[in-house]
C-alpha cells in the first residue's frame, strides 16, 4: 500500500485502540448494556445518510446479524471489558473471533483451508489456554469466559453477513445498531440497575466515552477501513489491525497501571500470531472478517 494508505491503518489502529481505554473509562460509571445501546442509538443518526432496504427476502439474516453482533457481541464484550479491570486480556481475546470464523466458514459454508490456516487456528486457541492462567486473568475468569463467548457470537454474526447483498458496509452498520438499541435497553433494564442515576450522575468522561465509540471508533474507524478495502485487498490491510489490540496494552499500561504477565503476554502473541496467520493465507472466497474492534 502507498505510505499514506499505511497512516490510514495507523489511524484505525490508533481509533480502536484507543476505544478499548475510552469504553473502560466510561463503564466505571454506566452499566455495560446501557452503555452499548447508547453507543447505538448514537450510531443511527450518524449513519442514517447510508441506509438503504435489504433485498426482499433477507430481513431475517439482517436481524440475525443485529442480534449477533449488535446485541450479544457488543453488550458482552463491553460486559467483559468492565469485569475485566485491565485491557490486554479482552483486547487480546477478541481476535479469537478470526479462527472461529474461519471453522464455522469450513463447517456452514464449504470452505476449504490449507494446513498453514490450519495450524494459525490451532495457534490461536492454545494461545488462548496459555493467556488463562495470568494471574491477570484468574483475577475474573468471568470477562475471559464473557469475551469468548462475545468473540463466537461476532463469528457467527461474520458468517451471516455473507448472504447480505446490495448492502453497504455502512448501511449494514445502521441496520445492525436500529435492530439492536431496543433489545439492549430490555436487557438493560431486565439485568442492570440504577439507570437514571448513572446517566444523571455520569461524568464527561464517560459522555467522552460514548462519543468516541461512536463517532471514532465506528464512523471514522470503519469508514476508512471500508475506504481502503475498496482500494486494496482484505488481506493487506487486515494485517496491520493486528496493532490495535496491541495499542490497546499499552494504554492499559500507561494509563490504568495494567501488569500483563508472561503468561498473557506469550499466550497473547500465540493467539495474534495465529490470527495473522489466518489472513495472511486469507483467499479471495474465504470469509471477509469484519475489521478488529470493540
Amino acid at each position: 500500500m502507498p505510505i499514506r494508505h499505511v497512516a490510514l491503518v495507523l489511524l484505525i489502529c490508533f481509533a480502536w485502540g484507543g476505544n478499548f481505554l475510552f469504553s473502560a473509562l466510561a463503564l466505571r460509571e454506566i452499566p455495560p448494556f446501557l452503555f452499548t445501546a447508547l453507543r447505538l442509538g448514537l450510531l443511527i443518526p450518524l449513519l442514517a445518510f447510508w441506509l438503504r432496504g435489504p433485498q426482499s427476502g433477507q430481513g431475517w439474516r439482517l436481524l440475525g446479524v443485529g442480534m449477533c453482533t449488535g446485541v450479544l457481541h457488543f453488550g458482552l464484550s463491553f460486559w467483559a471489558l468492565k469485569l475485566a479491570g485491565n485491557l490486554a486480556s479482552p483486547a487480546i481475546l477478541m481476535q479469537s473471533y478470526v479462527p472461529m470464523a474461519t471453522l464455522l466458514a469450513v463447517l456452514f459454508l464449504g470452505e476449504r483451508i490449507g494446513w498453514k490456516t490450519v495450524a494459525g487456528i490451532a495457534a490461536s486457541f492454545a494461545g488462548v489456554l496459555v493467556l488463562g492462567f495470568d494471574p491477570l486473568v484468574l483475577e475474573s475468569p468471568a470477562s475471559m469466559a464473557l469475551m469468548l463467548v462475545s468473540a463466537l457470537f461476532l463469528a457467527i454474526g461474520t458468517v451471516l453477513m455473507r448472504g447480505l447483498t446490495r448492502l453497504t458496509p455502512m448501511a449494514q452498520q445502521c441496520w445492525i445498531a436500529i435492530s439492536a438499541v431496543v433489545p439492549l435497553l430490555v436487557l438493560s433494564l431486565t439485568l442492570e440497575h440504577d439507570h437514571w442515576h448513572a446517566l444523571q450522575a455520569a461524568s464527561w468522561t464517560a459522555w467522552g466515552g460514548v462519543v468516541y465509540s461512536a463517532l471514532i471508533a465506528s464512523v471514522l474507524g470503519h469508514g476508512l477501513f471500508y475506504w481502503l478495502v475498496q482500494r486494496h485487498p482484505v488481506s493487506t490491510v487486515t494485517p496491520y489491525l493486528l496493532l490495535a489490540p496491541v495499542i490497546a496494552i499499552v494504554l492499559g499500561v500507561l494509563f490504568l497501571g495494567d501488569q500483563p504477565g508472561p503468561h498473557l503476554l506469550f499466550g497473547g502473541a500465540m493467539v495474534l500470531g495465529g490470527v495473522l496467520t489466518i489472513a495472511i493465507r486469507a483467499k479471495t472466497r474465504a470469509v471477509k472478517a469484519p475489521p478488529l474492534e470493540l
